[in-house]
């Protein structure tokens, strides 16, 4: 079964996903404990690894930022063709895209990456794709995705979600409808309560 939810339903996923050559992680330190998320900016990609990344030749390809951001020219047809797809992990700057490419529509898919869920820059950037960045087309969510998250994302602008493979799509799924009536505005809807509801 799949475990991608799309537009409140779950679907089969019509993309690759190309991933990053894997390297020997460092354990980094500070203040003697483990420090197991990546500062926001930090460059944890080498260029060794963007050379070695295989681009599948056809069909949909959901592609490293840094990888299409280096091989950006021999991707122009493709990218006409809304074949290629853009990812990127949560401590990568979305900054790095736009100057490269400042009109994201050009791409039928944005996806953001959590590696290991340990706050909340993914709220961020997708309330900076939508909002800033008037990205207006399919905005995912993957990696360390649980049901608890859904909802929160669903306000930050997403519409699709890659649930981790240890957990159940279906269950994550109800979770879109936790709450009917949010207090706060934000991207799903932008007036406050107060604003939205007559006391009269």
């Amino acid at each position: 079964m799949s475990n991608l939810i799309y537009q409140n339903a779950i679907t089969t996923d019509d993309w690759t996903l190309v991933e990053l050559p894997k390297v020997e992680k460092v354990v980094r330190m500070q203040a003697g404990k483990v420090v197991l998320f990546h500062l926001t900016g930090e460059n944890t990609i080498s260029a060794a690894q963007i050379a070695d990344t295989v681009i599948p030749p056809n069909g949909l390809v959901l592609l490293p930022m840094s990888v299409y951001i280096a091989r950006k020219a021999s991707l122009e047809n493709r990218v006409a063709k809304q074949e290629v797809g853009i990812w990127l992990a949560t401590h990568e700057r979305l900054e790095s895209l736009i100057e490269v490419e400042p009109d994201l529509n050009r791409f039928p898919l944005v996806a953001v990456f959590v590696e290991r869920f340990a706050d909340g820059r993914i709220f961020s950037l997708g309330n900076l794709l939508r909002t800033r960045y008037g990205y207006n087309n399919t905005l995912r969510a993957f990696g360390d995705v649980l049901r608890d998250q859904l909802y929160f994302l669903k306000r930050s602008g997403f519409d699709s979600y890659l649930i981790r493979a240890d957990r159940n799509a279906q269950e994550a799924l109800t979770s879109l409808n936790d709450f009917t009536r949010p207090y706060q505005g934000a991207v799903d809807e932008k007036l406050p309560v107060w604003r939205r509801v007559s006391r009269k």
